[in-house]
């Protein structure tokens, strides 16, 4: 399914703007997010609150996250994406 939280830019990602990917069952392991045309860098309280909760954050422009996030469902990792269109 596709859900839509209410990010505008990669400037928008928060630890609460992410709770959606906190809650989905079975737990991710893996978030991928898509930061549009270029790799932007998240605040690192951010990526140290998502670990403690069991999920690894990968930050990279949307293009390479979409193909990113193939690559680990096809290895059947629990992974989900939030992308930002370029």
């Amino acid at each position: 399914p596709v859900l839509s939280p209410q990010v505008g830019s990669w400037q928008d990602i928060s630890f609460q703007s992410l709770a959606l990917f906190r809650l989905l069952e079975p737990p991710v392991e893996v978030l991928v997010l898509g930061t549009g045309d270029r790799v932007e860098r998240l605040h690192p309280a951010v990526l140290k609150q998502m670990r403690a909760c069991g999920i690894a954050v990968e930050v990279q422009d949307t293009p390479n996250a979409c193909a990113t996030f193939n690559f680990l469902s096809t290895e059947g990792r629990l992974v989900a994406a939030g992308l930002i269109p370029p």
